[in-house]
């Protein structure tokens, strides 16, 4: 059998579980890359029989809606490998657009910035920001199953990280820690919001729900942002498409003399809320 054949055969599977068919084919292609194999190369070639053993054991997986990810056990996020499991979100192109806005307005206003990702889960922010910013950043999450997680991501991709457990802000504030550039992708979809199905049953619900109104923790890290931002400072959040204008009018009530901006990400959706603290922005 080769490769192309067990890539339909795949796409059957999916297709009769109601699946997207086309994670046949990325499977495929991450399976050959692990064992650096030119998918296209060898698309018509005979299969070795681990890669096809491994192939219909994870197509099986995909079929029950576990999501690729998790299948893998890692996802790929501004070019890096991030390992993920059940403790900690797959890693969204959501946030690589909110990372992106992150490091050009670290560009235009920062030079050598303090920087956290505060409810980091995997890591995935931080990593991507000290990486290509080759500098240290600071990452905080309550969760040690997922610092875990964050911590095996900084030493993969060789991350200048310092990795504290506890609740938002508050490791920053015990050690007393300033910050120029804050990042936050808290957990933001409300208690009564119907999500997909293999998002709820697969993936924590520390990390996806944001009370009822989906503002908790929006309010948790601007209530308390006063106590570990320098004078010129910036927050930069990602945020449910539902929530822009509430997460607006939140961080002007608690940052009055700030500049606050609502982004949108390629589809148009509100994504990002960004709060510029002691900054002149750069007309576009």
């Amino acid at each position: 059998m080769t490769y192309r054949d067990l890539v339909n055969e795949g796409i059957d599977i999916l297709e009769k579980a109601d699946i997207y068919a086309g994670f046949s084919r990325v499977l495929m292609l991450e399976l050959l890359r692990e064992q650096d194999i030119d998918m296209y190369a060898e698309y018509e070639h005979e299969a070795q029989e681990a890669i096809a053993t491994d192939f219909k054991q994870k197509i099986q997986e995909l079929a029950k809606d576990i999501p690729l990810g998790y299948v893998l056990g890692y996802e790929w996020f501004y070019g890096y490998k991030i390992i993920v499991n059940e403790s900690v979100l797959i890693p969204r192109g959501e946030t690589e657009e909110l990372v992106g806005n992150v490091l050009s307005d670290i560009d235009s206003y920062f030079e050598n910035p303090v920087i956290a990702d505060v409810a980091c889960g995997s890591g995935a922010i931080g990593l991507a920001l000290a990486k290509d910013l080759d500098t240290h950043v600071y990452a905080t999450d309550i969760s040690e199953e997922a610092l875990v997680v964050a911590r095996e991501n900084a030493q993969q991709n060789n991350a200048d990280m310092t990795i504290m457990q506890g609740d938002m802000l508050q490791p920053l504030i015990d050690k007393n820690i300033k910050l120029d550039v804050l990042v936050c992708n808290p957990p933001y979809i409300k208690n009564t919001e119907h999500i997909q199905t293999a998002v709820l049953n697969n993936e924590p619900h520390v990390a996806l729900f944001g009370g009822e109104d989906g503002l908790f923790f929006y309010r948790s890290v601007l209530s308390n942002a006063h106590k570990v931002l320098n004078e010129k400072a910036m927050i930069a959040f990602e945020i449910g498409f539902d929530i822009g204008d509430a997460v607006v009018a939140l961080a002007q009530s608690f940052f009055s003399d700030a500049t606050v901006i609502l982004r949108q990400d390629m589809n148009g959706l509100d994504r990002m809320v960004f709060v510029y603290k002691g900054i002149n922005l750069i007309e576009d």
